[in-house]
């Protein structure tokens, strides 16, 4: 990865061919419905657009990022991909993404027509390194039957007190499922926490926005429930993946990004409902609005098609009815308004309806981060799996991710 930044001048991604047709490679991550609904969206691209052809691939989150770092370091990242924002000063700090606002002098990608100040999400220091194709938050997801046979009522102010004294409930009187699953290793969840506490996971300097003592009583707090059988045993989480604990009916509640609703739906039967985020305070969620984005390759070869190309993804209206909310609610009001929601989306977007009055800026993610999210992942698990001690874990997340911040 050291390298990185020195492979990123000169040729490389996708080709040119006799008959005058390019050809642009693009990937992303996802589960199979995803893959599915943006091969139609590439078929819509390539009949508008037929002087370029799009070869695509797809993997799970840690093998695509696995697969881009070796392609990078070879000089062959894919001329377009799935991104985040918090990949975006990594590989941005390392030349590997095009800077779009160039192609958007040029007409080639538009940035009109975005909802909620997005077209500025993917803005780093001056450089446009990803447009948005759709925006989400996070979301405490939860079985109503369970709760509803728990006598629990999800409601909004419930605090992280209520919340642990849900899951007791609920495992008690549910005999197949636990409370809830085990997000204690979830770096975005405990931002959110962080926040509530006028803190961070990260601060603006660059650094970890917390103690280690902070983070000995998360993680603590939720190994304690754990223990008491209230939470899906890590075993059993790691038995289940690719499924989520709550998708593979292990647990009555979980939290992630709202739009994992669409791929919960399509993973169990179970019906599954959304709810606030606790607190700590009974006010503050902490939540902000992330989103998934569309980057292009420093190296590709043919930066006006990769433009074009973004351009379609995110404001064609036809692309906005295939996709629905499967990659979060439609970055743009041309496919927001082309989509009307049903069933599991009309969920997500009455849950973004009710928490837009508490949404904030995002926390900086600098580089490194993804590799601290890694990390906080991996560390926690082992201490789930009783394969470490909870003072050990502590000192080894702080050894790895200050290390990977440079601090």
């Amino acid at each position: 990865m050291a390298a990185l930044g020195l492979l990123a001048t000169g040729c490389g991604g996708g080709s040119g061919s006799g008959d005058g047709k390019v050809t642009i490679r693009y990937s992303w991550w996802g589960a199979k419905d995803r893959a599915e609904l943006i091969q139609k969206t590439v078929k819509l691209f390539e009949k508008e657009h037929p002087n370029i052809k799009v070869k695509t691939d797809f993997s799970e989150y840690t093998d695509f990022w696995s697969k881009f770092n070796t392609q990078a370091a070879g000089g062959n990242a894919p001329d377009v991909f799935q991104n985040s924002y918090a990949f975006l000063r990594k590989y941005g700090d390392k030349n590997l993404l095009l800077d779009l606002n160039g192609q958007a002098d040029a007409g080639n990608l538009s940035l009109k027509g975005f909802r909620d100040g997005l077209e500025k999400a993917g803005d780093i220091d001056g450089k446009l390194l990803g447009v948005p194709v759709g925006a989400n938050t996070f979301a405490f997801f939860y079985n109503p039957d369970s709760y509803r046979k728990a006598g629990v009522t999800v409601k909004d102010g419930w605090t992280w007190d209520d919340f642990f004294a849900a899951a007791k409930k609920v495992r008690k009187s549910d005999g197949t499922r636990y409370g809830a699953s085990d997000n204690a290793n979830v770096m975005y969840l405990y931002d959110l926490y962080l926040r509530q506490n006028g803190k961070a996971f990260f601060t603006k300097d660059d650094k970890l926005g917390f103690t280690k003592d902070d983070l000995a009583e998360w993680w603590g707090r939720w190994q304690q429930h754990a223990k008491a059988d209230e939470l899906v045993p890590g075993k059993k989480s790691e038995q289940a993946k690719p499924k989520a604990s709550i998708s593979a009916d292990l647990s009555a509640s979980e939290f992630t990004w709202d739009n994992f609703l669409v791929r919960f739906a399509a993973e169990t039967k179970t019906t599954l409902d959304l709810g606030p985020i606790p607190t700590t305070d009974g006010k503050r969620t902490g939540q902000y609005l992330s989103s998934l984005m569309l980057s292009g390759s420093a190296r590709t070869q043919h930066p006006k098609e990769v433009a074009q190309f973004i351009d379609f993804m995110t404001h064609d209206p036809e692309v906005g009815k295939i996709m629905g909310y499967n990659r979060g609610i439609p970055a743009t009001t041309a496919q927001y308004d082309a989509y009307q929601p049903q069933g599991v989306d009309a969920k997500i977007a009455a849950y973004e309806k009710s928490v837009s009055a508490k949404l904030e800026p995002i926390t900086p993610h600098p580089a490194g981060a993804d590799v601290a999210e890694a990390a906080f992942l991996r560390i926690y698990a082992q201490v789930a799996l009783g394969q470490t001690s909870m003072g050990k874990a502590v000192d080894q997340f702080f050894n790895e991710a200050e290390s990977a911040l440079g601090s």
